[in-house]
């Protein structure tokens, strides 16, 4: 089995863990640019940290073994289409809750 890209396996951890290797252990929920990552974005996740953090593990963990490059570039883009919709503002979450509650309403196949 090859080994993971290193370039990709620290972009891979720093949007799971938020931290980069030049950050002190102090600012470990903090990006170096400042925008939390996956992790500490849980701590706001509507059901709870303790319910966010497991699932988000998971998550990670069922792709842990992909080494096509791809495929890693592909699962790094997902995850910052989901830290930009858990960073949005209230009013854009409430609209596509809304938007989504009304699609399941009418489209029970959605």
């Amino acid at each position: 089995m090859t080994p993971p890209n290193p370039v990709l396996r620290r972009q891979v951890i720093a949007i799971y863990k938020g931290y980069q290797a030049a950050c002190p252990p102090s600012m470990c929920c903090v990006r170096a640019d400042g925008y939390p990552e996956l992790l500490y974005l849980g701590r706001d996740y509507p059901l709870g940290y303790d319910y966010f953090r497991p699932r988000l593990h998971k998550a990670f963990m069922s792709k842990a073994g992909e080494r096509d490059d791809e495929a890693i570039k592909k699962g790094l883009a997902h995850a910052e289409f989901v830290k930009k919709d858990a960073t949005a503002d209230p009013f854009r979450r409430y609209y596509l809750k809304r938007y989504r509650t009304l699609r399941k309403r009418y489209d029970p196949d959605a």
